[in-house]
Formats: C-alpha cells, sequence, structure tokens
C-alpha cells in the first residue's frame, strides 16, 4: 500500500482566500488565544455577499455625510420653467477635447393638450465642472463651504438634470442625496433609541426576575399585541400640526424607537437568564463585584457581537418604516425630504407614465435594504464563530 503525498499549501491560493481561513480555523493554538473579534472577522470575510453588502453600506453613509458636497443643488433649489424635465446624459468629449457638458433642452408645446414636453437639444451644450461654486452648505453641521462635486460651472445658467426634475423643477439626483441623509439617519438614530430601550428593560428584566420581570413583560406584550400601522397613524397624528420638519423628524424617531423595542426585550431578557446560571457570572457575585459590574463587565460583552448584528439587521426595517409612513403621508412632509417622501410625490399613475425618473428613490431604498440585509445576514452568521 502506498501513501500518497498531498501538499496542504494551494500555490494559486494568496493567503486571503477560503483556503487561508481554513488552514487558519484548522490552527488550534492560533484559534485558542485569538480574541472574539478576529474570530467574528475570519468567518464574516467568507460571506462575500455580506462583504460586499458592508461595503456598500459604507458608501451610502458616506453620501448621507457629505450630501451637501456631492449634490449639485441644495434640496430646496428649483427652476419652475424646466418641471419634469428628462434626465440628461453627461458628456466627456465635446469637439474631441475632453470637455464635460451636458446638452440644453428645447420645449414642445402638444397643440391638443397644451402640455409642455421636453427634448434634449444636441445643438445646445451646458458647461459642467468638478469641485464647483454654488450654493453654501454645512459639512457635518460645522463647516460652512460652497464647493460641489459637480455642477454647471455657470450657476445663473441653464441648470443640470442628470436624473431629470420633479413637477416643481427640482434636481432629482439633489434631492435623493439630501434624502439619503434623512433616511439613514432615522434608521440609525431610530435603531440606537430602541436598542437602548430593550437592552435596559429586557436586562433588568432577566437579571432580577420577580416581580420586575412581570411588569415588563406585561409591558412588552401590550405593545406587541397593538397593531403597528393603527398605532403608527394615531400618535403621528398627534402630533400638532404647527410643529416644524425638525421637530416632526424627532417625534417619527421616537415613535418608530417605542415600537420596536419590545422584541429586542424579550430577546435580551431570555440571554439573561440564560447567562445568570453561568459560572463566571456566579464567581463575580461571590467575588463581591456590584450589580452594575455583573451586567455591563460581564453579561452583556458575551453576546454584544449578537446585538450587532441585530442592529443591523433592525436599521433597514426602521427606513421601510419611515418610507412607508411618509408614502402614506402620516411620516415626513415637504419641505423635508426622505426616499418616503419623494416617493409621495410619485403616486400619480399620469406622473410615473411622463416621469418614471420619479420613481428613482425606490431604488435606493431597495439598495439600501439589500445592502443592510446582507451585511447584517454575515455579522448574525459571525457572531458566534465557533459553532463553525
Amino acid at each position: 500500500m502506498t501513501q500518497q503525498h498531498v501538499d496542504e499549501h494551494d500555490p494559486s491560493d494568496d493567503g486571503s482566500g477560503p483556503a487561508a481561513f481554513d488552514r487558519k480555523i484548522s490552527d488550534e493554538p492560533e484559534i485558542s488565544v485569538a480574541p472574539q473579534w478576529k474570530l467574528v472577522w475570519w468567518t464574516f470575510k467568507r460571506h462575500r455577499l455580506a462583504v460586499v453588502g458592508g461595503i456598500v453600506t459604507i458608501f451610502i453613509y458616506l453620501v448621507a455625510i457629505f450630501a451637501g458636497f456631492l449634490a449639485p443643488y441644495s434640496s430646496s433649489h428649483f427652476d419652475s420653467e424646466y418641471t419634469y424635465a428628462p434626465p440628461q446624459r453627461l458628456q466627456f468629449v465635446d469637439d474631441g477635447e475632453w470637455g464635460l457638458h451636458v446638452h440644453g433642452y428645447v420645449a414642445e408645446q402638444d397643440p391638443d393638450t397644451l402640455g409642455l414636453t421636453w427634448e434634449i437639444d444636441e445643438s445646445q451644450k451646458v458647461p459642467v465642472g468638478l469641485f464647483v461654486r454654488g450654493e453654501e452648505y454645512k459639512i457635518l453641521g460645522l463647516i460652512t463651504w460652497d464647493r460641489h462635486l459637480i455642477g454647471p460651472k455657470d450657476p445663473d445658467g441653464p441648470p443640470m438634470y442628470l436624473l431629470g426634475a420633479d413637477a416643481l423643477g427640482h434636481d432629482m439626483l439633489s434631492r435623493i442625496i439630501h434624502a439619503t441623509a434623512v433616511s439613514m439617519s432615522i434608521g440609525l438614530v431610530g435603531v440606537v433609541l430602541s436598542f437602548l430601550l430593550g437592552i435596559t428593560l429586557g436586562g433588568i428584566s432577566g437579571y432580577f426576575g420577580g416581580w420586575v420581570d412581570n411588569i415588563i413583560q406585561r409591558i412588552i406584550e401590550f405593545v406587541v399585541s397593538i397593531p403597528t400601522i393603527p398605532l403608527w397613524m394615531g400618535l403621528m397624528a398627534a402630533i400638532p400640526p404647527h410643529w416644524g420638519s425638525l421637530q416632526r423628524y424627532f417625534a417619527l424617531t421616537v415613535i418608530l424607537s417605542l415600537i420596536s423595542w419590545a422584541a429586542l426585550g424579550r430577546e435580551v431578557r431570555g440571554k439573561f437568564f440564560a447567562l445568570r446560571q453561568e459560572e463566571f457570572v456566579m464567581a463575580a457575585t461571590v467575588d463581591g463585584a456590584s450589580q452594575p459590574r455583573i451586567i455591563f463587565r460581564h453579561m452583556l460583552p458575551s453576546f454584544t457581537s449578537h446585538i450587532i448584528a441585530n442592529m443591523s439587521l433592525a436599521i433597514p426595517a426602521m427606513i421601510l418604516a419611515e418610507t412607508a409612513l411618509s408614502f402614506i403621508g402620516i411620516g415626513l412632509q415637504s419641505p423635508t425630504v426622505s426616499w418616503g417622501v419623494l416617493l409621495e410625490e410619485a403616486q400619480s399613475i399620469r406622473v410615473i407614465e411622463t416621469a418614471p425618473w420619479m420613481m428613482l428613490p425606490g431604488i435606493a431604498v431597495i439598495v439600501a435594504v439589500l445592502s443592510l440585509n446582507f451585511f447584517g445576514d454575515g455579522l448574525r452568521d459571525a457572531a458566534d464563530p465557533y459553532k463553525h
């Protein structure tokens, strides 16, 4: 009987692919001393779809942070002479030489309906530049600047509508970029608030038990038993009509947080119930550690990665909730721009037929939700690397 020699090292592997990971997993000494974050990272890298989702998620949040710089115009800028103007194609070559520009518009009036229709006029050229001066904005609400990544070189000349214009002549590209900041921040802030409530109340319920647990669980059951959409509608209808856009934004975030914390509270309660009997918790108790130290230093870190994974999966649910509420007219309202507000303006069949680019915010919602879900799935699978 001959023994066949197998080369354990694949020469085609560059050290970063699945084969390299499998070698690391088979290396028991390295695994035994590796910190949890490294185990999570090794497992997460194998989930290619999750890595792509994480990259797209980071890109979307960068767009939200630098919306003023990336958008050619402010969210309130409009030109009423170009209502429902179609998208323009960005041209890179002008008469055989490098030169960014878009072609202008020419309006044609229907003799029967007297309605205006826009056509691209290739005889007109609107020069476009990078890092052009435009309307002032604030980066992170602190630094005032007037440079935009792309825009027409002459701010007083014909406009540039790369994704078309809406019913008032707003630039759809600029509106979608500014709406990204609002919709993504509602998802993030809402999830942080709901997780603070869920972790705090669920942790208290699971750690202390008894009558405290009974009271908190009855509250959770009451919140869960109420139909979500009627509850949203009732709470949003209770908001005073004279409140401004910032106050309405804050109210919507709080409402979404107050409704979505209950499921997490139950999950955290179950985790705390299970961990109370673990040896490391009992050892900390015998050692005289205070209750806050036992909870925050010993119990919570044992499933922090699981909480982070759940948070990444809860953000798209918040985004969809805000979009749905704004779409049916009980969420954010103009002049605040969010993806839901922009989609609410495109409800008309006539608008969809004559200006289909008004539905582009829906694509932004789909991309954001899918990327966050893929990212969250990868984190959830990697949260417990010892199971692989």
